[in-house]
Parts: C-alpha cells; sequence; structure tokens
C-alpha cells in the first residue's frame, strides 16, 4: 500500500461525509447539478490570508497571483484579503476587469508579451514586469503612440535561485527577466524616458516549504534590490519578493513554517539600506493563498477487480488535476492527498487504484491507496485543488470537457 498525501487540517466530516465549506460534499454535488467540480471553500481563503498577514512585518504588501486560480467568485473575495494582483496574460486582464478588480492594483509578468497585450495594459494601467530591453522599447513606442505614461517595472533575472523550490525561476540563463548585471542601464533609460517608475520584480523560484531556504532568498532578493537600486541612480519605489510559498502535496511534506519566514524577514526590514528606506515590498503568492482551499470532486461510475487489483473507476481525472495524476507521468509517482468524500474518516479496509475515465494509463489520481471500501455512486476527493487545477488541466482532453466550479 502506498502512503497517500497529508490531507489539509481543518477538513471534517459530518455523519460520515466530507464537509466544505460548512455543506456535505453531496449537497454540493446536487447543487452543481453533476461531478466532476472544484469546490472552493471561502472562509479557508480567508483564514489563510489572515494567518499570512498575521506571520509577515506590517510593512509587507500581499499580492495574489491570478495564474494560480481566475475563477471570477474566488477574484472578488481575494479583492478583499489582499493588496494587489500579479497577471500573466491579456486573457487573466480581461477575467481581473470582469471581477470588478482595480488595474491600478495590477502587475503583469510573463515572457513573450504581445504588442496587443502590452497595449491593453497600458491603456488600463496596469504596471508592466518588463522581461527584455526588446520588450521595453515596444511599450515605450505603444505608449507614445496612445499619448500615455506607462506604469513599468524590470523583472530581473537574479543570479541565485531558491533552493529546493519545485520550479527555479531564476539563477543562470532564463526565459524569464532580465540579467542582473544589465537592469541598471535600463532602468536609467526607462525613468530618463518619462515613464512612471515602478521598481524590480525578483522571483526566483516557486513551491518551495523550507522556511530557511526562503528567508535566505528574500535577504539575497533584498541585497540584490539595493545594489541594482543604487546602480540605476535613482530611488526604489516599489520591489516585488517574488513568492515561492509552497504546501505539503505529498506524503512526508510538512507544511511550511510562515512565522519563522516572517521573522526572519522583519528583521531585515529592521535594517535596511538607506537606499529602500522608502521602498514598498510585497510578496506575490498563488498556491499557498488558494491551494488549500480547493477540493475535486468526482463519482465513482465503475469498480472492477484485474489480476488482483482493485480499480475505483470516476468521471474525473487528468483533464481536470493534471498535477495529481503525475503531470502526464513522473519518474517516481507520489499520492496526492485523496479521500473517499462519502466515507470521510472511516477506517481502511483495501487497498485500490483510483483512475480517471480517459484512455490513457496515466490517467490516475491515486496508486494503490489506502480506502475504505468504496462502490459505485461514492465520491472521490482529491484536496490541494484550489491552486493549478482546472484551469492548469488539458480539460479538452478527449472531448471530456470542462468540470463544474463552485465558490462556497
Amino acid at each position: 500500500m502506498k502512503p497517500l498525501g497529508p490531507i489539509p487540517p481543518g477538513f471534517a466530516a459530518e455523519d460520515g461525509e466530507l464537509v466544505i465549506g460548512g455543506q456535505r460534499a453531496s449537497a454540493l454535488v446536487a447543487r452543481a447539478g453533476s461531478t466532476p467540480l472544484f469546490v472552493y471553500a471561502a472562509d479557508r481563503l480567508r483564514a489563510r490570508a489572515g494567518e499570512l498577514r498575521a506571520a509577515m512585518p506590517e510593512r509587507l504588501a500581499l499580492h495574489y497571483a491570478m495564474k494560480a486560480n481566475p475563477f471570477g467568485p474566488l477574484l472578488q473575495v481575494m479583492a478583499g484579503l489582499v493588496d494587489g494582483f500579479d497577471i500573466a496574460s491579456a486573457g487573466e486582464l480581461v477575467l481581473a476587469r470582469a471581477a470588478g478588480l482595480d488595474p491600478a492594483r495590477i502587475s503583469f509578468a510573463g515572457p513573450g508579451k504581445r504588442d496587443d497585450e502590452l497595449e491593453a495594459a497600458i491603456s488600463a494601467g496596469v504596471t508592466l514586469n518588463l522581461e527584455s530591453e526588446g520588450e521595453a522599447d515596444r511599450a515605450l513606442a505603444i505608449a507614445a503612440r496612445l499619448g500615455l505614461v506607462p506604469r513599468l517595472a524590470i523583472r530581473v533575472n537574479p543570479d541565485f535561485d531558491l533552493k529546493g523550490s519545485g520550479m527555479k525561476m531564476g539563477g543562470g540563463a532564463k526565459p524569464f527577466g532580465i540579467d542582473a548585471e544589465r537592469v541598471p542601464a535600463l532602468a536609467r533609460r526607462l525613468i530618463a524616458s518619462g515613464a512612471d517608475w515602478r521598481g524590480f520584480h525578483i522571483f526566483a523560484g516557486s513551491q518551495a516549504l523550507d522556511a530557511a531556504a526562503i528567508a535566505t532568498t528574500q535577504a539575497q532578493t533584498l541585497d540584490l534590490a539595493a545594489r541594482l537600486s543604487e546602480d540605476s541612480g535613482a530611488p526604489l519605489p516599489h520591489c516585488n519578493l517574488g513568492g515561492g510559498f509552497g504546501i505539503p502535496y505529498f506524503p512526508g511534506d510538512e507544511p511550511l513554517d510562515v512565522q519563522a519566514v516572517g521573522r526572519a524577514l522583519g528583521e531585515r526590514f529592521d535594517a535596511l539600506p538607506a537606499v529602500l528606506a522608502e521602498t514598498r515590498f510585497c510578496i506575490e503568492l498563488g498556491r499557498y493563498l488558494v491551494g488549500e482551499a480547493g477540493v475535486y470532486l468526482t463519482r465513482i461510475v465503475d469498480r472492477k477487480v484485474s489480476h488482483g487489483e482493485t480499480y475505483l473507476i470516476t468521471d474525473g481525472g487528468l483533464h481536470h488535476q493534471l498535477a495529481a495524476s503525475g503531470n502526464f507521468g513522473t519518474v517516481v509517482r507520489r499520492n496526492y492527498p485523496v479521500a473517499i468524500a462519502t466515507r470521510f474518516g472511516a477506517a481502511v479496509e483495501e487497498e485500490a487504484n483510483v483512475v480517471g475515465c480517459l484512455c490513457t494509463p496515466l490517467d490516475r489520481l491515486a496508486d494503490k491507496g489506502g480506502f475504505p471500501r468504496a462502490d459505485v455512486g461514492d465520491l472521490v476527493a482529491v484536496f490541494c485543488a484550489g491552486a493549478y487545477g482546472a484551469t492548469a488541466s488539458p480539460a479538452q482532453f478527449l472531448g471530456h470537457g470542462p468540470a463544474v466550479e463552485l465558490l462556497v
């Protein structure tokens, strides 16, 4: 039997059934009208934001990275919980504006911004995090044509990365940002152009659970921001310190100690060099804010035994939960937190594989996990589904289409 990932704290059972946002899983399915569906609990969003605010220095602003989950009702809740939003496409800008978000609170990062995306952002008053000198040239030319003053920052490719991160966004050759040694010259040019100079965006990595590694990276980021600001010859109005805060997905993962991160950052803020004395700082988080607030519910449509192994076949799968399935194949497959929602908390009775409805052996939500006896009609819950699920999975693969999404 292979261990399952840790279910986030706070989920409870009512009469043997998983409760999400105060409602039973079966009631949520009835409300949605079908399975599969994603359920996002607003109370858990508020609790996570509150815990983070309490742990971080008061000076630090909090931004939400929309790429984690751009569901409109969720964005509306987040608007009251965070200070800003970070987008990565003009499509996300459309979603942000549809949710009523103020463009002045939005910044736009990502390599390969098209001219129409630059124009949309400049016209709306969004801050552009420039990823290259060429992108800077295009943004300035578009702003001149429109007769507008663009809000411009530079995304820096730092000469370090976040140790232990799931994805390294800095250090060495990267498609993201401008190599640190070239940043001061571009900053001086942007300031001389009359643009609204917004500062630096420095993102070194993501999905880290090591508080010491995050604290070290934040210290390096502050040192780099000070050096680049000095070399640019101008005050630094704003600095996005990136994110990198991870959540436990797999057996053996331990939650990030955010209090330790906050204490270390607070100590660094108390000893900032003069060049950063007036700088406004933020962190940019996605999965840490919303990941554990989401649950993916899918119904068992068949139960079968093959060569002695039990298979629970669901109407969902990797087309909605690509990461839980192993991202189209991993060298060592580890299980996400998965449970039988309609028998939540019941004792383990059998070893079973939870698989989806797609015609591929990669469509597997749990591999030889320990579960209570489950049958056709029971609901399976995949936890940590609030981030990089619905919009980061191939929903159109094999024609099954997207899942329903609910905020409760």
